[in-house]
């Protein structure tokens, strides 16, 4: 029986991003009116928290599985950028809270791409 290599998701830069993401979309929902709480506020905290929370499922798992949540963190952070440019298209956030969030993301995406190249 050979031993498969785990990750250790809170050592991972990209889980640790992921979190960073999912405290900025929270502390952006808390300004949303109180009539988005199970609207896109509930869309946005449910995608940012999939993000971090994907990478350390996988990360129990094989490098081959981990590559599949991987994929599922990924999507849920084009799915969270969607969502943010329907919320400053809403006006609940300003261009620049949106620039700055969806700098963090991209960043998220690049280096989520390159870990899951190297596995």
């Amino acid at each position: 029986m050979t031993n498969k290599k785990r990750h250790n998701y809170k050592n991972l830069k990209i889980w640790n991003l992921g979190i960073e993401i999912v405290d900025d979309v929270f502390d952006i929902i808390s300004e949303f009116p109180k009539d988005e709480k199970f609207g896109l506020s509930s869309q946005l905290s449910r995608c940012s928290v999939s993000i971090p929370s994907n990478i350390a499922e996988g990360s129990a798992r094989t490098d081959k599985s981990l590559s599949h949540f991987i994929d599922i963190s990924l999507g849920s952070s084009f799915e969270l950028d969607t969502q943010l440019i329907i919320a400053y298209k809403r006006k609940y956030i300003t261009s620049e809270k949106l620039k700055q969030i969806q700098e963090k993301i991209e960043e998220f995406q690049k280096m989520t791409m390159g870990f899951q190249n190297k596995l």
